[in-house]
C-alpha cells in the first residue's frame, strides 16, 4: 500500500512540477548528438545551430558526435537519454526516413523512440572524383562503367550517399562496388587518396574540396543547378535524364519529453535556422531552410519513409 501511495505522489509531483520545469528551461547545457563524424553536413549544421541556442539561453551547447553503423549509435543513445529537453538528436533521413527500409531489424524505433521538435534544412549533393582520373563528365564515367561492369568504385559514408550511388547505377544502367564508411568525410579522404573512384556526397562535404582543386565536380544531385557551384551541371542534364536525390535535417529528443520542453526547443532552434551563424553555413553549403512544427515533422516523417522504402526497392537493395 505504501508501494503505491509513493509511486502516486511520485507521478503528482510530476505532473504538478511539469510546467515550471518547462517554463524554466533551460537551466544547463544542452548536448546536440550528431550521428555522423566532426566536420560532416550535420556536424557543421548542429555546430551552427548551437551557437544560436547558446546566445538566446546563456547555456552551452555541447555537440556529441557518435559516428558509425549509418546513425546507429546515435540514435541509440538519444532513444535511452532522460527525456528531459537536454539531449537532442540533430539528424538526418538516413536515420529516421531510410534506414528501417535498409536494414533488416534496428536497434531502435525511428517513431517510437523519439519526440519530433522540427524540420531544419534540406540540402542537394554532388558527385565528384579524383581529379587525376579522366572522367570529366558525367556521361565519361558512365561510359567506363559500361565498359568494365564492378571495377569503379563509390563510397558513402550516409543513407542519402549511399542511395544517391545506388539510383545513379539503376538510372544509368551501370554496375559500381560500393564501399561503405562510417561518414561521408571519411569517404571523402580515401576519394582524395585514390582508395576509391567516386562518390555523390553533400555540398558541405565536397564543395570545399572541389574549390581546392583536390576534387572534380561531374554533377549536382538536384533538379536544377547549384548556386555554389552554376557551372556544374545537373546529373539530370549530364546523362541521366530525370535523375533526383536530396536529403533534409531535422531535430528529435527522447519519447516522453514534456510538449511544453519540446515546444520550447522548437522556438529556440527555429530562431537558430534564421540566425546569422546558420545563414553564413546556408549560403556556403546551399543548403535551405526546412522548419516546421513538431506535428509537421511527424507527418513529413512519414511520407520521407514510404519515398525512400520506394526509391530502396527500386533500386533492388536488399535489406542487410
Amino acid at each position: 500500500m505504501n508501494r503505491l501511495f509513493s509511486a502516486a505522489a511520485g507521478a503528482l509531483a510530476l505532473v504538478l512540477t511539469a510546467p515550471t520545469f518547462a517554463q524554466n528551461y533551460p537551466t544547463k547545457s544542452i548536448t546536440f548528438v550528431v550521428p555522423f563524424a566532426a566536420g560532416s553536413a550535420t556536424d557543421q549544421l548542429a555546430r551552427a545551430l548551437g551557437q544560436s541556442v547558446n546566445a538566446e539561453t546563456g547555456q552551452p551547447v555541447v555537440v556529441d558526435n557518435k559516428p558509425g553503423a549509418n546513425g546507429f549509435i546515435g540514435a541509440q543513445a538519444v532513444a535511452k537519454a532522460a527525456p528531459d529537453g537536454y539531449t537532442v538528436f540533430i539528424t538526418t533521413n538516413t536515420t529516421h526516413a531510410a534506414n528501417e527500409h535498409l536494414f533488416k531489424k534496428l536497434p531502435y524505433d525511428p517513431v517510437k523512440d523519439f519526440a519530433p521538435v522540427t524540420g531544419l534544412a534540406k540540402g542537394a549533393q554532388i558527385m565528384v572524383v579524383n581529379p587525376s582520373l579522366p572522367y570529366k563528365t558525367v556521361a565519361e564515367f558512365i561510359a567506363a562503367a559500361k565498359k568494365e561492369p564492378g571495377k569503379l568504385t563509390f563510397g558513402s559514408g550516409s543513407s542519402s550517399s549511399r542511395i544517391a550511388g545506388e539510383l545513379l547505377q539503376q538510372m544509368a544502367g551501370i554496375q559500381l562496388l560500393h564501399v561503405p564508411y562510417k561518414s561521408n568525410p571519411l569517404a571523402v579522404t580515401d576519394l582524395l587518396g585514390g582508395q576509391i573512384h567516386m562518390m555523390i556526397t553533400d555540398m558541405a562535404t565536397g564543395m570545399p574540396q572541389v574549390k581546392a582543386g583536390k576534387l572534380r565536380a561531374l554533377g549536382v544531385s538536384s533538379l536544377k543547378r547549384s548556386s555554389l557551384a552554376p557551372d556544374v551541371p545537373t546529373i539530370a542534364e549530364a546523362g541521366v535524364p530525370g535523375y533526383e536525390m536530396g536529403f533534409w535535417f531535422a531535430a528529435y529528443v527522447p519519447a516522453g519529453t514534456p510538449p511544453a520542453v519540446v515546444k520550447r526547443l522548437n522556438e529556440l532552434l527555429v530562431k537558430a535556422v534564421a540566425s546569422p551563424s546558420a545563414k553564413s553555413l546556408f549560403e556556403s553549403t546551399g543548403f535551405e531552410p526546412f522548419t516546421t512544427t513538431p506535428d509537421e515533422l511527424s507527418k513529413f516523417q512519414l511520407a520521407e519513409s514510404r519515398k525512400w522504402q520506394s526509391i530502396i526497392k527500386k533500386a533492388g537493395i536488399e535489406p542487410e
